[in-house]
Formats: C-alpha cells, structure tokens, sequence
C-alpha cells in the first residue's frame, strides 16, 4: 500500500472461514478494482457460494469506512482484495484394508480494502 494514501483507504478482514482459498480467489478476482455499488451486484448474483462472505467483509469495509473515517459509501471503490490461506484442518478418513488418507479442510483469510476514487 502507498503510504500517502494510507490515510484514505478502510480495510476489512474475516479470519478462519471455512472455505479453500483457491475458491474464494475466484470470486475476489471478480470485485477487485470496481466501484462498491458493481462490487455488491456481482457478489450478490454469483452461484459460488464464497460470494456471501465475501460480500459480508465487503459490506464491513463500507461500514467501517463511513462510520469510523467519515467516508460516504457511493464514492468507494475496492482497491484492494485478496485472500491469504489459514491454518487447514486436517481429517482423517477411513479406507480398505485397515488404511487411512487424509482429508485437508483449509481455511481463508479474506481482506478487502476500499478508498475513495474511480472505478478501475
């Protein structure tokens, strides 16, 4: 993030959702660098079902930056959004002949960050 502009960006995170990151990827890939208005539509018309919480932390960025830094919401844009990976769960499944795999159930870090601007 540029320092200068620090001041004006609002960021939001979910931590340890229950989702692989490879999927919610998918869906942040769709909202990054458009206005919040676009953002939501997107999200909100998606079949994914990473969409609602993304759009949940999308709607905690606005909030926070309308009652914490005094932002109006129509001007926002989302600049940043990415999703880092949490810590996996690991299972294990029952197989033939007394053996066991592994079954991975990995978790999300989703962050977005909104600022004042134009759509990219």
């Amino acid at each position: 993030m540029a320092k200068n502009n620090a001041a004006n960006e609002v960021s939001a995170t979910a931590k340890y959702v229950r989702m692989a990151p490879r999927k919610v990827r998918m869906i942040v890939d769709q909202v990054r660098g458009k206005s919040v208005e676009k953002a939501l539509e997107t999200l909100q018309f998606s079949t994914r079902a990473a969409a609602e919480p993304v759009a949940k932390v999308l709607r905690s960025a606005v909030a926070n930056a309308e009652n914490n830094n005094g932002m109006r919401a129509d001007g926002l844009v989302v600049k940043y959004a990415y999703v880092d990976e949490g810590p996996t769960l690991k299972r294990i499944r029952p197989r033939a002949k007394g053996s066991a795999s592994r079954i991975n159930k990995r978790t999300s870090h989703i962050t977005v960050v909104v600022a004042p601007g134009k759509e990219a």
